[in-house]
Formats: structure tokens, sequence, C-alpha cells
């Protein structure tokens, strides 16, 4: 399953605040497309089944992901830049061994 460094974590809950939506998960999928085959997608979900794997982060950040994105993210690495060069969420993936120059799309 994904990790969430604490400045990811303290991101998606600023995010979650800010929408008023606290009682929501961070849901991370990898679904088929992108430049490289597979493209990341993440957004805020309350429809939690019951065979996804969720985890706990910082504040109660909660993370949500799908078995079939689970194989995927495992020891993956979610982190939030706010930089001059860089700004937004990134993720690191030890299972991707190609990516693309957009950053969010690998095979």
């Amino acid at each position: 399953m994904i990790t969430l460094t604490d400045t990811a974590a303290s991101k998606v809950k600023e995010l979650l605040e800010a929408e008023g939506a606290a009682e929501l998960a961070l849901r991370v999928a990898v679904r088929p497309g992108g430049c490289s085959g597979f493209s990341y997608e993440m957004f805020f979900d309350g429809d939690i089944a019951a065979d996804d794997e969720q985890s706990d982060y910082l504040d109660g950040v909660r993370v949500v992901v799908d078995p079939a994105s689970a194989q995927l993210l495992q020891g993956a690495t979610l982190d939030y830049k706010n930089t001059l060069n860089e700004s937004g969420f990134a993720i690191t993936n030890p299972n991707a061994s190609r990516t693309c120059g957009c950053g969010s799309s690998f095979s």
C-alpha cells in the first residue's frame, strides 16, 4: 500500500478542511491509460468498499486503495512539494519501470 509523507498528510488534511469534508478519505488509484500504460488518480471519497485497503496517517487523514491498485502501489510514497521549481503531489513508485515526462503516467 502507498505511504504518505508527513508533508503530504498535512496537505491532504488542509484540503479536506478547506472542502469542509474531514470525514472523507483520500483515494489513490491506478488506472489503465496515460502515455506510459498506467496513470495515477487521486480524489476524496466517502464510498469505501469492504475490500479496500485503508491506512490512517497524521491527524486522522485516511487513505484508501482498491485491491488491484494496491498491487501496483506496494512500496510507493506520496509526497507534497511546494518549492520554486515544483508544486503539488508526487508519487515515487519502485514498481514503475518507466515513467513519462508529465510524472503522472508509468509502466
